[in-house]
């Protein structure tokens, strides 16, 4: 197999006007297969969980996502409030941490796309035996890439073109803080994006 080509050493083009040159870029196909396109969910990570008088660390009963994706939090009950912190690792294997800040019964998205995820910690309970935290996949699945901007040029959701939806997200520095939220939301169906690197 021939090793993959690298974008990454700023090669230069010529241009039709003497003396002046442009970046070379690269069109970049990022699939993510029907069997990984799992469909958001508020607790397909954590079911919801009762939260005690002190904080609790959760390393068990988690869902691994199958494709890195941005996270929600949930709570059942208005008195829920504290941070939710979680830890994992990026699309790279790097160890990343995300602070959500739970918000009665809100559902609370997180800011950086998870790979894997190693614990998580709740928050302790306002009024005992009424509250649960749950853990769930959010629209937005990471990409590979550390982008300035938006250079996603096309995404198909089952062979149907859609679009990049608010809450997307890029970043030249933190590999998961690159994430797309797609205008139509993951489904079990392939998903196709052409992107610019």
């Amino acid at each position: 197999m021939i090793a993959a080509y690298s974008p990454f050493y700023k090669q230069r083009l010529k241009t039709d006007a003497k003396g002046v040159e442009v970046d070379r870029s690269f069109i970049a196909h990022y699939v993510i297969a029907e069997t990984n396109a799992t469909a958001p969910g508020v607790a397909n990570v954590l079911a919801a969980t009762a939260l005690t008088a002190e904080v609790q660390e959760i390393t068990t009963g988690i869902t691994q996502p199958k494709v890195p994706r941005v996270l929600s939090v949930k709570g059942n009950d208005a008195n829920v409030a504290g941070n939710v912190v979680i830890e994992g690792t990026d699309f790279a294997g790097a160890t990343i941490t995300d602070t959500i800040v739970a918000a009665g019964t809100g559902t609370i998205v997180g800011a950086k796309a998870f790979a894997t995820i190693t614990k998580i910690t709740l928050p302790p309970y306002d009024t005992a035996g009424t509250e649960t935290i749950s853990i769930g996949l959010a629209d937005a699945f990471g990409i590979p890439y550390k982008l300035p901007y938006d250079t996603v040029l096309k995404i198909y959701n089952n062979n149907t073109a859609t679009t990049v939806a608010s809450g997307s997200a890029f970043s030249t520095t933190i590999l998961a803080g690159n994430y797309i939220k797609p205008t139509a939301a993951l489904n079990g169906k392939q998903i196709d994006v052409y992107l610019i690197v």
